[in-house]
């Protein structure tokens, strides 16, 4: 069984970075595939990055294409997404997922949870 907790969250103006780290244990954590969700309030769970097994493929989210960046560090057994530029329309718990596949983009295909972190972008 894999755990994962997410940190990094809190409040930013627009504009501005935030970087969010998740942190695996319970599993071996180079053997899966890592992504990262979000949810507005009355809204379904959306797809934001997700990256390999080996790191060394990613994607991204057309609306967050250029602007965030979702990194490994399978030593440190953590997976972080860094926030730039944000808007107020990136406000949202955000969650980091884990996935048996070597790399997915569909929530259903992801096999373990974390609780989320809060992001809140001000205009």
């Amino acid at each position: 069984q894999v755990q994962l907790v997410e940190s990094g969250g809190g409040l930013v103006q627009a504009g501005g970075s935030l970087r969010l780290s998740c942190a695996a244990s319970g599993g071996t954590f180079s053997i899966y595939g890592m992504g990262w969700f979000r949810q507005a309030p009355g809204t379904e769970r959306e797809f934001v990055a997700a990256i390999s097994r080996s790191g060394t493929i990613t994607y991204y989210a057309d609306s967050v294409k250029g602007r965030f960046t979702i990194s490994r560090g399978n030593a440190k057994n953590t997976v972080y997404l860094q926030m730039n530029s944000l808007r107020p329309e990136d406000t949202a718990v955000y969650y980091c997922a884990a996935t048996e596949f070597a790399v997915a983009t569909i929530r259903h295909q992801y096999d373990y949870w974390g609780q989320g972190t809060q992001v809140t972008v001000s205009s």
